[in-house]
């Protein structure tokens, strides 16, 4: 019977700390304090004072105190008195955890905040900081386009700077004069001169990088060291491909490899999250830099980037384009320009992906596009030929063919020459290497073959390899360049009368000419010779470049 009337106790106990309640019920006396008194004299410690929702007839949490019928059932006598205080406390503590619980209406986030609390806070932020905040929502990249705040962040970064001499009357009034157009401007006018500006710092750096050319390959000089500071705590530079599937989805994947060659650098893409080819209907290669170059400290890679497109390629028809080798594990086909994609034999899924560019115009192509159009070449002026009837003369070609690091040719050819009369089908006929003059062969050192890898596995694609081409006019101009797989194939048994091995060819071809190399195999030495190299130039491109009409 105690033990009951304890725990009865106790239950009403627990009750009244929820409601709140004086333990008298509504109508108990209260202490000096406007506390209630307990039993044996003691008083309830509150955690607030008189004041507040408590004191107009709240408990914690909010919640209402209990009505005069409560009371009268938890000081009731008998079973049926005690059943329904039960029921009575058991319902008020549940009511009191509710109580506990903050509405959602009261929530605070700053989507919620006023726009001019919002603004205040973009304020402070930086230019990285402020464009990220743009990408959260809509309503966020409105209000981080305020002209007020990127004016701001413009005049500070390109107002004029002096250390010992005051700024004069008329910068001051054309900043003043810009200070009152702000509101005048439509929004995000400040934001895209800022960026243009910074575009512009951009290529400056570039122009004194690229400035100096060599005149024995006519490339600029400082091309490597340009992509070395590219890879550098300043420039940030990468490349990236963007996988466009047909149902408008993207998968952006950067560069796993870079390999930076004489005068081509290839790079390599490759991993375990590749999305299924038939999902697949486009490639973008794109070259990617930081909006803002900041020398102090290393690029982020989470901070506005800008992308530059390089090439775009069509995957929907992979499989049936032009197949250039292939081993036990993949097959690699070849799409222009300079793009190799290598698929696993049994799943026909991708491998990897491998780009191939040549240095010329790469560092312009790879920072000073956009994302959908690419760098435009600037305006070729006609170089005035003052002999057009001799045809074409002082031509130097430069080739390299490699793989893996490993150079298989690498041979420069001067005072190459063409008469006018070399004309066929709409191509002039430039001859490198000839059939019948053996000590102008050359042999192609090494075991010639194509390098690939992935994360898992690494193999030789026999008879293929990278071909660079650099051909520079009379002038020293670079008149045809590019970099490209190309694979070496069976032509029969040679016709000449000093070969008896089995005879091969590479060739390419794209929309400013043709290259057509014989090889034969020398079985006592067990190495290719190369017997002949012949160059087809397209007459419009000639026409083009000098102003004839051949």
């Amino acid at each position: 019977m105690a033990t009951g009337r304890g725990r009865l106790l106790q239950l009403y106990w627990r009750g009244l700390q929820a409601l709140r309640l004086p333990p008298g019920g509504v109508g108990a006396a209260t202490g000096p304090d406007g506390e209630a008194a307990g039993p044996a004299g003691f008083r309830e410690r509150r955690s607030g004072g008189g004041e507040g929702p408590d004191a107009e007839g709240r408990g914690a949490g909010g919640c209402r105190r209990a009505p005069r019928g409560c009371s009268a059932l938890l000081h009731g006598k008998g079973p049926g008195a005690r059943s329904a205080s039960r029921a009575v406390l058991n319902q008020c503590a549940r009511r009191g955890k509710h109580c506990e619980q903050r509405p959602k209406d009261r929530l605070v986030s700053l989507e919620r905040m006023p726009p001019e609390i919002l603004l205040k806070i973009f304020s402070y932020l930086d230019a990285v900081t402020l464009l990220c905040a743009g990408c959260v929502n809509r309503r966020f990249y409105h209000l981080a386009n305020d002209n007020f705040i990127w004016f701001r962040i413009y005049t500070t970064a390109f107002s004029p700077k002096r250390c010992n001499w005051k700024v004069n009357s008329a910068e001051k009034t054309a900043v003043s004069m810009k200070s009152l157009s702000v509101e005048d401007k439509e929004a995000g006018y400040w934001k895209k001169e800022f960026i243009t500006k910074q575009r512009a710092s951009v290529k400056a750096v570039l122009a004194q990088v690229l400035q100096p050319v060599n005149p024995d390959t006519g490339l600029p000089v400082k091309t490597k060291e340009a992509l070395s500071f590219s890879f550098s705590r300043i420039s940030g530079l990468c490349w990236v491909i963007i996988l466009k599937a047909k149902n408008g989805q993207e998968y952006v994947m950067e560069h796993t490899d870079v390999s930076v060659h004489d005068s081509s650098v290839t790079i390599l893409w490759y991993g375990k999250n590749w999305p299924q080819l038939a999902m697949l209907a486009a490639l973008d290669l794109c070259g990617v830099t930081p909006v803002f170059m900041d020398r102090s400290k290393a690029p982020s890679k989470n901070g506005p980037r800008w992308h530059s497109l390089i090439a775009k390629y069509n995957l929907s028809k992979l499989t049936e384009s032009t197949m250039i080798g292939w081993d036990s594990l993949i097959r690699i086909f070849c799409l222009h320009p300079g793009l190799l994609v290598g698929l696993w034999k049994r799943e026909e899924e991708l491998a990897f992906v491998m780009a191939n560019l040549h240095f010329h115009h790469l560092v312009e192509k790879s920072t000073l596009g956009s994302a959908t159009v690419p760098y435009e070449l600037p305006p070729h002026t006609p170089l005035l030929d003052d002999h057009p009837e001799y045809g074409l003369h002082g031509y130097q070609l430069h080739v390299d063919m490699h793989s893996g690091g490993i150079f298989y040719l690498c041979g420069t050819f001067r005072n190459l020459f063409t008469k006018k009369g070399s004309i066929e089908n709409g191509y002039v006929k430039l001859v490198v290497i000839r059939f019948k003059n053996n000590t102008e062969h050359l042999p192609l050192i090494g075991k010639f073959g194509l390098s690939w890898r992935t994360d898992v596995f690494d193999g030789c694609i026999k008879s293929c390899s990278i071909m660079d081409v650099t051909l520079l006019d009379e002038y020293g101009k670079p008149f045809w360049c590019f970099s490209s797989p190309v694979c070496m194939r069976s032509s029969g048994p040679s016709d000449g009368p000093n070969f008896l091995g089995q005879t091969y060819c590479v060739d390419y071809v794209d929309s400013e000419g043709k290259v057509h190399v014989e090889l034969v195999w020398i079985k006592e030495t067990e190495e290719y010779f190369i017997v002949s190299l012949v160059l087809y130039l397209r007459t419009a491109k000639i026409n083009q470049w000098f102003g004839t009409a051949y």
